[in-house]
């Protein structure tokens, strides 16, 4: 699927300039916009780099923290993101996320997905998530690890219908339980799949992306830096020289535009708790991006390392 059109700095300020227009562009408006992909289902636009939660929201009553964690949202937003991601056992990062929306006014452009993860009562569960996001719904519901995800997947479907959510997924991670993943994507009529997927870790690539894209089912990343492993293992390497080629300053960037240049990928969720780090994300969604030539080198060259 194309990425969406953007227009560069550099191309704007030259178009106005010539019609004198120039001094009159405000500043906000001359930043490049992320990168997007549609949610195949409905044709929506979500950017490519979203924001995960789990470890990094979980920081329970600590104000210090919850301050830091409003401010990675704040930069977030001002950088284009849109979806946020969380879990019920993701410990207190429900009610930190509402927090910080609170403190930002709640944004409007927010694409908030959560899960639902019980073996119980599913809609409780729902409800009490809803609750701590402080949202009236959710974008994006997913069966979390597909704990009873027969059940679960038949409530957040009825949800659906009633208008009551907008979206329906499941997930996994470390790449556990992807038969069971397949079966669903096959027999049910899923919006979303959420699976882990990295420069290393790339078993989605043989049979998950592939059938995603026939399915047309969107695919959010989990994990792209192993949890920080990845971007601290290659913090004593040099850049390669090709890095520029593909707008990257940083291992990091080279890390996460591998994973959200895959034609299936449609969002990636990194989670910090620095915003300097959110803002060095969501660059990646801006800039060239590496064609299938270019993602095998990047792959190879790391795995050598």
């Amino acid at each position: 699927m194309p990425w969406s059109p953007t227009l560069s700095r550099r191309t704007l300020l030259g178009a106005l300039a010539a019609t004198g227009a120039a001094p009159l562009l405000p500043a906000a408006t001359a930043q490049e916009a992320p990168a997007t992909r549609p949610i195949p289902s409905t044709g929506e636009a979500l950017p490519v780099v979203g924001l995960g939660s789990w470890i990094t929201f979980n920081v329970g009553d600590d104000p210090e923290a919850r301050d830091d964690c409003a401010e990675v949202m704040r930069a977030f937003f001002a950088e284009g993101g849109r979806l946020i991601d969380s879990s019920p056992m993701y410990g207190s990062s429900q009610p930190v996320i509402g927090s910080g929306l609170a403190r930002l006014g709640r944004p409007a452009g927010l694409f908030a997905a959560d899960k639902v993860w019980t073996s119980g009562d599913g809609p409780a569960q729902v409800e009490e998530s809803r609750r701590l996001w402080g949202v009236p719904r959710f974008d994006l519901l997913q069966v979390h690890n597909l704990l009873a995800w027969e059940t679960h997947l038949d409530t957040l479907f009825a949800m659906k219908a009633e208008g009551r959510l907008r979206y329906v997924g499941i997930t996994t991670s470390e790449g556990r339980r992807h038969g069971e993943i397949e079966q669903v994507m096959r027999s049910r009529p899923i919006d979303f799949v959420q699976v882990t997927y990295n420069i290393l870790d790339r078993e989605v690539e043989e049979r998950i992306l592939p059938l995603a894209q026939e399915r047309g089912i969107a695919v959010i990343v989990n994990r792209p830096f192993r949890q920080g492993a990845l971007v601290d293992d290659m913090a004593g390497e040099t850049l390669p020289g090709w890095a520029g080629e593909v707008g990257c300053g940083s291992w990091a960037q080279i890390l996460l535009k591998f994973v959200v240049s895959h034609p299936a990928v449609t969002c990636a969720i990194p989670a910090t708790t620095r915003v300097d780090h959110v803002r060095e994300n969501l660059g990646v969604a801006r800039g060239p991006m590496p064609d299938a030539a270019m993602r095998r080198r990047m792959a190879a060259d790391v795995e050598a390392m």
